[in-house]
């Protein structure tokens, strides 16, 4: 079965950073893409950013862009997503996942698109 962990949530203050990163299992990880999306409460389930199988291309929502950074590792079945200049907006459920797909475009950011979940890890931010 197709496993997928996310690590490195935390607490930040804003303006600070976090990195997190998310580790894939029993699939052929460079043959997928993956993204990450977050979800407050209250709120949908939103997309972050996405990475294509080989790491190529990448896309953010207009929310982050130029203050996050996803990018893989094959070798290590990793993805990762660098959080820079945070926000309090920025405090939500974080979730990495995978579609049945090499490229982000057709599923991102439809979360309904992604096939395999992570449980998630939190982020808070403070200000």
């Amino acid at each position: 079965q197709v496993q997928v962990v996310e690590s490195g949530g935390g607490l930040a203050q804003a303006g600070g950073a976090l990195g997190l990163s998310c580790t894939g299992s029993r699939l052929a990880f460079d043959d997928y893409a993956m993204g990450w999306f977050r979800q407050a409460p209250g709120n949908e389930r939103e997309g972050v950013s996405c990475i294509t199988s080989s790491g190529r291309t990448t896309y953010y929502a207009d929310s982050v862009k130029g203050r996050f950074t996803i990018s893989r590792d094959n070798a290590k079945t990793t993805v990762y997503l660098q959080m820079n200049g945070l926000k309090p907006e920025d405090t939500a459920m974080y979730y990495c996942a995978a579609p049945k797909s090499r490229a982000c475009l057709g599923s991102w950011p439809t979360h309904g698109a992604f096939n395999y979940w992570g449980q998630g890890t939190q982020v808070t931010v403070s200000s």
